[in-house]
């Protein structure tokens, strides 16, 4: 059957090249099968690599590593809320300079698929959307609401113009070859009833109306309206269809691990499962698939999300979070694409037969006298092998695999058959050591002289904070008769705390008295402790902490934070003692950030004291610094943390991002490839810290003194603070 073409509508963005009048200018259009570039239909390999979470200098290597691994395009998002990060002040420089990391992957000859969003989830801090976006009168995010439209299309229009103004749309001679609009809105779409359609529609529509020549899409939302082709995005998508024939099946996330999250165990996605997957898709017909995450990086600063999401992103993707090759995953996808880009045009000059081979075995032929003959053979079965007979020859198929024949004879890869050894990967000392250390210590007890404000009632915090610190302190104080039992050997009392915070530390007259902490799950950090109390005035400050806001969930952005209450004393003489309708001070964030003390231009004007470590272990609220030089060699750099609680930390000014050493709490024991995968298949460092190592650009190091402050939340061992180097055991 011959594929459907592209309808009238699509002509103008056709024609669009040809008024540019540039000599490398070049068409995407498409039809049923595939994108057609330049006139030529294309099955497209293609990785994501988010800018922010790497480095400018890292740029370049991770993309030439993509298109070695045998990718055509680099897909990103792009982030609203790094880039405008006040309404109407923008931000595109170092890492988050978007025009010189499309330029460098043009420079490397892929093509680039631009999803600009501009709500992007990706497990970021509240989605990629600004957080100053939640306090525009009469807003509501991702429906058909005015306040939130127009916003979404001034920055919509602000990055569109910028690709233009650089000609790097392919329409222009650049290397863009699609863009997206929104991003999985299916489940929103279906929450918000008639609103949800007509954003839809409306942000479809305002997309296809700045002309730039390539297609858009939207991914998992199945009405999406045309010309806007819907995609794909999960672990698997042969099942997967568009929604109109003359549309191409595109899968833009294919999962290629799984992200991290604090107190969980790390997860890996076998490759031969993930190979089996692609494999699955393009005998199906599917044309482009693009491994979500190909790099996955790190989440520096306070830019993860979720909450509770990892200062890692590593995703288990072929390139690792430090930008070496993750083996066998890298190797077996690049044989992968080998095979299939053999079968190119005969998978894109005819549809698949289906051809039955026994109970779990199936045969996929494409063949015509123009693409001449593939076929892929597949068993299902999850544990036997298979020997099948196709065209008067047989096959012997591993459990849960695919064979793909080139010429519909020859074998030229199986999905289960991996011929590359596993990367062994070590963190060893550099020798680097840190020096001349100094501490500085948040002084509970003067909170309310710095409180800037007061109110009765508890408030939620971002409203307060704005996310510009992730913490915000509560104070209020209780008066003690001195006729209290509890003063006379009686019974402590109980103060109990009921937060949506995402931890939440009890001070008492300066003192910690007790922590709790949220997890992915359940995020609320309630707890209830025994507190010393003396005759007079108390002071009770409680400090709650955020780690990463919302990215996902419909109006996530109603969703609230912080001490709600109530806050009860129990255990008094005369009863219970509800303190959440009291006067409360509030103060947003740490005297450490207020005085930029991780800053390397603030370090002289601090007084710092410098005292032994170990008289200061496991002391909370504590800031240290100290000094390392670098070490010799390319290999990448990370700091162990292992030692501390939680906090966070920074080199030379520049945030490495949030640590917890939260050890990780699941099932790991054993991991199989064969048989429909999900993340709870295949966990690993179980019973040690989610997250121990955390990535040190070398880039941002001088050759000398170089800065390290850490802020201890909880308590900590500073002393065996590390800096150790990624090594590839063999090579």
């Amino acid at each position: 059957m011959a594929a459907a073409s592209a309808p009238k509508w699509f002509l103008p963005c056709v024609l669009l090249c040809a008024t540019l009048s540039l000599t490398h200018c070049g068409d995407v259009t498409y039809d049923g099968k595939a994108l057609i570039i330049n006139g030529q239909r294309r099955i497209l390999f293609s990785g994501s690599i988010h800018y922010p979470r790497s480095t400018p200098q890292m740029w370049e290597g991770l993309v030439q590593k993509a298109k070695e691994g045998g990718l055509d395009v680099v897909d990103t998002y792009v982030f609203w809320n790094v880039h405008e990060p006040s309404p109407g002040n923008y931000n595109f420089e170092g890492q988050y300079d978007l025009v010189r990391f499309v330029r460098t992957v043009q420079k490397a000859g892929l093509y680039v698929h631009l999803r600009i969003g501009p709500y992007v989830c990706a497990e970021w801090n509240f989605g990629g959307l600004p957080v100053w976006l939640k306090f525009f009168r009469g807003i509501s995010f991702r429906t058909d609401n005015e306040p939130f439209k127009s916003a979404m299309q001034k920055f919509t229009q602000k990055i569109v113009q910028m690709m233009k103004s650089e000609n790097l749309f392919h329409s222009q001679g650049g290397p863009i070859i699609l863009s997206q609009i929104e991003n999985e809105y299916e489940t929103e779409r279906k929450a918000f009833g008639a609103a949800g359609n007509a954003y839809m529609n409306w942000a479809a529509k305002m997309a296809v109306g700045m002309g730039t020549g390539v297609p858009w899409v939207m991914c998992k939302e199945d009405d999406a309206p045309d010309p806007v082709i819907n995609t794909c995005n999960g672990f698997y998508c042969d099942y997967f269809s568009p929604n109109r024939p003359y549309k191409p099946t595109l899968w833009t996330e294919a999962w290629s691990g799984w992200f991290t999250d604090f107190g969980s165990p790390v997860y890996q996605r076998p490759v031969e499962d993930l190979a089996f997957a692609v494999a699955r898709f393009v005998q199906k017909g599917g044309s482009l698939v693009n491994y979500y995450m190909y790099h996955g990086g790190t989440n520096f600063g306070r830019t993860s999300g979720g909450p509770f999401i990892t200062t890692s992103y590593d995703y288990d993707a072929p390139i690792d979070e430090y930008g070496l090759i993750r083996q066998p995953k890298y190797g077996h996808l690049k044989e992968l694409h080998d095979a299939i880009k053999r079968c190119e045009r005969a998978i894109l000059n005819a549809d698949p037969v289906v051809q039955s081979l026994g109970n779990y075995e199936q045969a996929h032929v494409f063949s015509s006298n123009s693409g001449g003959c593939a076929a892929f053979l597949s068993n299902y079965h999850t544990n036997s092998d298979a020997r099948v007979t196709f065209r008067g020859r047989h096959y012997d198929l591993p459990p849960w695999s695919i064979s793909i024949l080139s010429n519909c004879i020859d074998v030229v890869f199986n999905t289960a058959k991996v011929q590359h050894q596993t990367t062994q990967v070590q963190m060893l000392s550099t020798k680097a050591g840190l020096h001349s250390w100094e501490t500085f210590n948040e002084e509970v007890y003067s909170l309310n002289e710095d409180s800037t404000i007061t109110a009765t009632g508890l408030l939620e915090q971002l409203n307060i904070t704005r996310d510009a610190s992730d913490y915000l302190w509560y104070t209020t104080s209780v008066h003690i008769s001195s006729s209290e039992s509890i003063l006379r050997g009686g019974k402590r009392p109980v103060l109990k705390v009921q937060s949506t915070g995402h931890a939440t530390h009890i001070f008492v007259n300066g003192h910690l008295s007790g922590s709790a902490f949220g997890t992915r799950e359940k995020r609320r950090s309630d707890l209830a402790v025994d507190i010393d109390l003396r005759g007079g005035t108390n002071q009770i400050s409680l400090l709650s902490a955020t780690v990463g806001l919302q990215n996902i969930g419909s109006h996530f952005e109603t969703w609230s934070t912080g001490i709600l209450g109530p806050v009860t004393l129990v255990g008094l003489d005369q009863g219970n003692k509800d303190l959440s309708w009291q006067k409360w001070s509030y103060k947003i964030g740490l005297k450490g950030e207020s005085m930029t003390l991780y800053s390397p231009s603030s370090i002289q004007s601090v007084d710092w004291t410098r005292e032994s470590l170990v008289s200061v272990k496991r002391q909370p609220l504590t800031w240290y610094k100290a000094y390392f030089d670098a070490p010799e060699g390319d290999e990448p750099l990370a700091l162990d943390m292992g030692s501390m609680g939680k906090g966070q930390v920074w080199v030379n000014g520049q945030s490495l991002g949030r640590y917890w050493s939260v050890r990780a709490n699941g099932d790991c024991r054993g991991c199989s490839y064969s048989g429909t995968f999900r993340p709870i298949k295949c966990q690993f460092r179980c019973g040690h810290p989610t997250q121990q190592w955390y990535h040190v650009p070398r880039s941002w190091l001088r050759p000398a003194n170089n800065l390290l402050v850490v802020f201890e939340e909880i308590g900590g061992d500073a002393s065996r603070i590390t800096l150790v180097k990624r090594v590839v055991i063999g090579e």
